[in-house]
């Protein structure tokens, strides 16, 4: 040691070998075990021992240095006085030391073979005031709590705090007795202001005291749960060894031999039930009140109630099952027929995979009753899963058990119903299924309507191989075109068009009378509807191609019915023309009628719509103009790609058709298909609009008895059209005798009843020249036509006159006055019955006598 003064400080500058500390600060009046494993820091210690053993400690910035200099240490430390030394095995050194006073580096004198450095002590002042002494006691309180909220210091060392009465002694005990990170120690170290020290370890201390009191808080918290774990734990266990003693089984143990006993006679797969049995393994491990357990326990149960091996016996006698159709259903022969086919090729092979049967047709026409009836021929359990407006594929397939309030797709659930894997399943409005960001449905339609892949249908929350082999599927769709390509590919499709209206009477008759008869509360001798008055409900009271409407309207007449003789006022009803108009109103459908005269530039067409066949009379409209062609009655693309063909095929046939051959430059054309806020869309128009433009442009005359309908292409060609069996039935039911065709249609004639086919004529066409040659009238036609009309209509006058009382009478002259007038076409047109005839004759003479004007009709 030396005793030499730096000429800038009064302090002396002392000189002792230096040890670098990783991670420790060594306060003035500490004591602390050190071991020292560094070969420089061993020869210091050694040097040291040599020389009053007393060390210069400085920490180190960085613990990570091995070889520290000058800028890794910091520039204050302690003198500290070497107690004891004690050589450990692995020239490691454990020494004792004792921190003196603080002190100030100055510079590093040497660092070979140990370090030297020369520095200036700092010694506390000494001295103290009131506020120095109020500070201390805050100080000595907040360390006696931190003591006791911690639990790290001894009671020895509270013992001695109370005998400290030196301020800066008191702060780098406390120091060195709290827990705190390196650079917080070393603040402490290096604030040489007693005052501040305390006001310094003050803010320290009381944030400590603040986290211990949070750990405390958290520690509670914790104990008391494990607390009550350990509670319910050891209650457990002694309700497990009382159950033992009493010869009881518990609770879960129960639940679990349960599961594993009813997944045994379930009749699942050998794979299917292993992995079922791992189920319930991991809800033995489970605490049973855990979330995850109720969902293991849901997926249990779901698998509990899908039936593996529950099957119904068919009923395979034919008999039986075509009486069963023939009773639930009038008509419909080509579904009963296939139905039944069916049955024959399963009693034959005994096995057979389920077909796919689609019923496509109108709504109300009894698709979804034929599928239930179906089920009962068969003796097979109904399920119904509607299709319309299905967006999710979780629907089909189910979803993931990953989701809250998972659970299996409506397939599992409709076999869940049911409660047998054979049962009839319909899946009603295909057609009416739609996509979004959630998947495809009709894709995953695929694997359940695929016979090669449904014996093994997975289903996303079940997540085992289900058996749909066996199930009946039957489809429902209101129009085929909207039934996506790779399902059509996979359905036998079966058309169910709209009923005629002696279907519909006979429906009615047989199974709507006496259902809502009964339904009402009606005795067959309270109420009494005549065949007369259901045949006016039908024509004048609904406009559809199946039944429910008229199901309605007879409803409504029950009602009615009822209301009279819950009243007291009437003891039975019967519904005639007048009781009929009073409980219904006024008529609210005419049915359109074909054209009672022969005009030129009109039409007759036939059209399909979602309710049955209507006729569309088309008219065109030459006027002076520039070579327009305005197309009006809120019409489709494809309509309106119709009569532009048509007008091409025109326009190349205008001379042999005596049309003016620059007619397009110098006319406009106005093509109009009347009810204009109905939308109308399709090519069955195609050959009506050429046929209409020609009789405008070359004035001729189209036969008003004449209905027609067929695509054309620019060459004139007339292709084939669908829909042929409702507008056939609607040209019959509008008046019309004579229907034009496309040729290759001729194969739907079979479809239409044999009362309609032979009060009808069917022209078959191939050419556009062909349907002009039979619509419009040959050139002087109509006027000779008018004259004879003229005279047979004085003649009818008179007759009609005479023959005013007896309507019977008036009835055949009138019919033989419109077959007179139809020369040359095989005449259709039926008389009406009764009034009607005697009031049309009376309205025929009186118009036909002065000029005779009514001509053709």
């Amino acid at each position: 040691m030396t005793d030499n003064m730096d000429q800038n400080d009064n302090r002396p500058i002392q000189r002792l070998p230096l040890l670098p500390l990783r991670g420790i600060i060594v306060f003035p009046g500490m004591m602390m075990h050190l071991d020292v494993g560094r070969e420089k820091s061993v020869k210091a210690m050694e040097s040291a021992m040599l020389n009053q053993r007393q060390i210069f400690l400085l920490a180190q910035r960085d613990t990570e240095v091995d070889d520290p200099g000058a800028d890794d240490l910091y520039h204050l430390g302690t003198v500290a006085e070497i107690k004891q030394m004690l050589k450990l095995p692995g020239d490691t050194v454990r020494v004792l030391v004792e921190g003196v006073v603080r002190a100030a580096l100055r510079d590093i004198l040497q660092t070979e073979p140990h370090m030297e450095a020369s520095f200036a002590p700092l010694p506390d002042q000494t001295g103290k005031d009131l506020s120095l002494e109020a500070a201390m006691r805050t100080l000595t309180e907040q360390f006696e709590k931190y003591v006791r909220l911690g639990k790290k210091v001894t009671p020895e060392t509270m013992i001695a705090i109370t005998s400290i009465d030196e301020p800066g002694r008191l702060c780098d005990f406390v120091a060195s007795h709290v827990n705190l990170k390196l650079p917080e120690r070393q603040h402490i170290l290096e604030t040489l202001s007693i005052g501040q020290r305390v006001r310094l370890l003050g803010e320290i201390l009381g944030r400590e005291l603040e986290i211990l009191d949070i750990e405390r808080k958290i520690n509670a918290q914790v104990r008391q749960q494990l607390d009550k774990n350990q509670k319910e734990y050891y209650l457990r266990e002694q309700v497990k060894v009382i159950q033992k003693e009493l010869g009881e089984k518990e609770e879960r143990q129960t639940e679990t031999e349960e599961y594993r006993e009813n997944l045994e006679k379930a009749g699942m797969p050998e794979d299917s039930l292993e992995k079922a049995i791992k189920e319930v393994e991991r809800l033995e491990k489970m605490p049973p009140m855990t979330a995850e357990a109720t969902v293991v326990r849901n997926y249990l149960d779901w698998l509990l109630m899908v039936p593996w091996q529950a099957e119904t016996t068919d009923n395979l006698d034919l008999r039986v099952a075509e009486e069963i159709l023939e009773a639930d259903h009038y008509g419909l022969e080509k579904p009963k027929e296939r139905i039944l086919e069916y049955l024959a090729v399963r009693k034959l092979t005994q096995t057979i995979k389920g077909p796919i049967l689609c019923l496509v047709g109108p709504p109300g026409v009894g698709k979804t009753s034929l599928a239930k009836s179906v089920a009962r021929a068969l003796n097979r359990k109904f399920v119904r899963m509607s299709l319309g407006g299905v967006r999710d594929e979780a629907e089909i397939r189910g979803h993931r058990r990953t989701y809250v309030g998972a659970m299996p797709g409506r397939i599992i659930q409709g076999l869940r119903t049911a409660g047998t894997k054979n049962p009839v399943f319909l899946l009603d409005e295909v057609d009416k299924m739609s996509m979004d960001f959630r998947g495809d449905p009709s894709s995953a339609l695929l694997e359940v309507l695929d016979p090669e892949q449904n014996f093994s249908f997975s289903d996303h929350y079940i997540e085992m191989p289900v058996d749909l082999s066996k199930v009946l599927f039957i489809v429902t769709a209101n129009v085929a075109y909207n039934i996506p390509p790779p399902l059509m590919d996979r359905m036998e499709l079966i058309p169910i068009s709209g009923y005629t209206e002696v279907e519909k009477l006979e429906i009615a008759r047989r199974y709507l009378v006496p259902k809502q008869r009964q339904e009402n509360g009606l005795k067959k001798s309270q109420l009494r509807v005549g065949v007369p008055e259901l045949r006016q409900v039908i024509e004048s009271y609904t406009r559809e191609a199946g039944i429910r409407g008229l199901e309605r309207e007879v409803a409504r007449l029950c009602r009615k019915a009822a209301r009279q003789i819950a009243d007291g006022s009437k003891n039975s009803v019967v519904i005639g023309p007048k009781v009929l108009r009073e409980f219904l109103g006024i008529p609210r459908y005419r049915h359109r009628t074909a054209l009672q005269e022969n005009l030129a530039g009109m039409a007759n067409g036939l059209a399909w719509t979602e309710v049955g066949g209507e006729v569309l009379q088309i008219e065109v409209s030459p006027m002076k103009g520039g070579g327009k062609l305005i197309l009006t009655g809120k019409l489709g693309d494809v309509m309106k790609e119709s009569a532009q063909a048509g007008y091409s095929f025109i326009r190349s046939r205008a001379a042999e058709l005596g049309i003016g051959e620059k007619f397009y430059k110098d006319l406009d054309i106005h093509i109009h298909i009347p009810e204009g806020a109905i939308p109308k869309d399709g090519p069955s128009a195609g050959i009506t609009m050429a046929t209409a433009l020609a009789s405008a442009l070359s004035k001729r005359q189209v036969r008003g008895h004449i209905a027609m309908t067929g695509e054309i292409t620019l060459r004139g060609r007339v292709l084939p059209v669908g829909g042929i069996k409702e507008k056939v039935l609607a040209a019959h039911r509008a008046g019309c005798s004579v229907i034009i065709l496309p040729a290759e249609n001729e194969k739907d004639l079979e479809d239409i009843p044999a009362n309609v086919r032979q009060s009808l004529e069917f022209q078959l066409v191939e050419t556009m020249d062909e349907v002009l040659a039979l619509a419009l009238m040959a050139p002087g036609e109509a006027t000779a036509k008018a004259e004879a009309g003229a005279k047979k209509g004085a003649g009818g006058a008179a007759k009609a006159e005479a023959g005013a009382k007896k309507s019977a009478g008036a009835k055949g002259k009138a019919a033989a006055a419109k077959a007179e007038a139809a020369a040359g076409v095989k005449a259709a047109a039926r008389a009406k019955a009764g009034a009607d005839a005697e009031i049309k004759a009376d309205a025929g003479a009186k118009k036909s006598a002065p000029g005779g004007e009514s001509g053709e009709k």
